[in-house]
């Protein structure tokens, strides 16, 4: 089994508000730097997205990526890979946790494998890197959008 990455942030937010920022992936490009364009080539019966296309740009690694998701209630939602140019595999999962006075704890969980030779070192390095870019531009993205709303 891969090893996984994972880290955790608190939003001065509700959980709801939280996973509507999440789902919301055509709003992607827009806060968390690395994804230049998302669509959602799939839905749910509840209008949740099944499958999402990201164009993904991190410097030296770019990446066009088909990713399934599957929706936990409301708290929890994790993907996988359906197909990419870079990634053998992906699995990541956002866990969303109540705390305090109306904020959320937002665990982000990933493991990647990619299709060049890497070292596990270096991979996870670069798994801690996209956890942490992520976990602060949701945190900014969602304190912003509920101070403005």
């Amino acid at each position: 089994m891969a090893e996984h990455t994972s880290s955790s942030i608190t939003i001065e937010a509700a959980p709801d508000e939280v996973m509507d920022v999440i789902a919301d992936f055509d709003r992607y490009p827009d806060w968390t730097g690395e994804v230049k364009e998302a669509k959602v080539l799939a839905t749910d019966d509840t209008g949740r997205a099944e499958q999402v296309r990201l164009v993904m740009d991190a410097g030296a690694i770019k990446d066009d990526q088909t990713l399934a998701y599957t929706w936990h209630g409301d708290r929890e939602v994790s993907w996988t890979l359906v197909k990419s140019q870079m990634l053998r595999s992906l699995e990541g999962t956002y866990r969303l946790t109540p705390v305090g006075d109306g904020g959320t704890e937002v665990t982000y969980r990933l493991t990647v494998d990619v299709k060049i030779p890497m070292l596990g070192m270096i991979k996870r390095k670069a798994e801690k890197v996209i956890i942490d870019r992520a976990l602060a531009g949701l945190k900014k993205r969602v304190e912003s959008s509920s101070t403005a709303g």
